[in-house]
């Protein structure tokens, strides 16, 4: 299967982007402002959903990817703790909130309660698999 990379420059394509990274799981410390380039960077362990599962295969697969944001102009954190790098997110929905247009906010729900509110000057954003999957014997499932 061959890497994912999408790019969303408007809320149809950030939807896609989305269904995506739905359940994804990352680290605390795997959020990245850069302030200068004013990019936020999002490192994470992304199911494969677009991978269907065969009756002799009944396991799905994660990759490791990216997810960033570009024309960024502040990032506010709702229910994390950044000086716990290790404790571990889990990825629900990505969200654009329209504001003047083209600008607005990107919103990043997760589990817990917890959530990122991007604010970004239009939807920039690009999603890219960093390399070879592997397998994993649980499936998100949402009830």
């Amino acid at each position: 299967m061959n890497a994912l990379k999408l790019v969303a420059l408007d809320e149809q394509d950030l939807r896609i982007i989305s269904a995506h990274v739905q359940d994804a799981v990352l680290k605390v410390g795997d959020l990245q402002m850069h302030a200068r380039g004013r990019r936020f960077i999002l490192e994470m362990n992304r199911f494969v959903w677009e991978k269907k599962r065969r009756f002799f295969r009944p396991v799905g697969e994660r990759r490791r990817a990216v997810l960033h944001f570009e024309r960024v102009r502040s990032v506010k954190a709702i229910g994390l703790n950044r000086s716990r790098p290790d404790d571990v997110l889990n990825l629900l929905a990505v969200i654009f909130e329209a504001g003047e247009a083209p600008s607005g906010t990107i919103v990043l729900t997760f589990s817990g309660g917890a959530a990122l509110r991007v604010e970004v000057e239009c939807i920039e954003a690009q999603l890219a698999d960093l390399g070879a999957a592997w397998e994993t014997p649980s499936r998100p499932s949402h009830v």
